[in-house]
């Protein structure tokens, strides 16, 4: 079985867990969650503790179990603290602005360009050149950070585009004569 299924997830103070008909739904101080539970899983209440279990004893039914483990820590973790991702903008002119729902980006381009978040995820821009995305579900924090990155990756030869905040950009050498 897998090393991560075997962990049983903790659940702290102030955060429901509840599931019934396939479904689990986490509620807490940062929103609510659900999850379509999967079939090969079996997921069981210990006291404040959920473990989990594969259903049979497939291979599939192993890898979903460590996969359903995490995805459940993941909703409880972002009720209770959230997850959040720290874009730069790297070039000369390039800046943020966050109003509301709405990031605006200028990042070289003849026009700027306007990014709605989704419900549930919040941006800010503490500078002009960072942009700080937080939400309470990893996945969708994640897939609004890379569709902002995607505006303008960084180019490989003087770093200049959108970047996570700890990555690192290999910067190529130019042509010699």
């Amino acid at each position: 079985m897998s090393r991560v299924g075997k962990l049983p997830v903790m659940i702290p103070a102030g955060v429901d867990v509840s599931f019934n008909a396939g479904l689990v739904s986490v509620k807490g101080t940062g929103g609510a969650l659900q999850l379509t539970l999967n079939s090969l899983v079996t997921m069981a209440n210990d006291a404040g503790k959920l473990n989990f279990a594969p259903a049979n004893d497939s291979r599939e039914a192993d890898a979903m179990t460590g996969t359903m483990r995490q995805l459940v820590n993941n909703m409880v973790v972002g009720v209770t603290k959230g997850f959040e991702k720290k874009l730069n903008l790297i070039g000369v002119g390039y800046k943020a602005s966050a109003a509301g729902t709405k990031l605006n980006l200028v990042v070289g381009y003849s026009h700027p360009v306007n990014i709605d978040m989704p419900a549930g995820i919040t941006v800010a821009t503490p500078t002009p050149t960072e942009i700080l995305i937080k939400g309470a579900d990893r996945q969708r924090v994640g897939q609004i950070a890379a569709e902002i990155r995607a505006v303008r990756p960084p180019e490989p030869y003087k770093g200049k585009g959108i970047r996570y905040s700890d990555e690192k950009i290999t910067i190529k050498e130019t042509k010699k004569k």
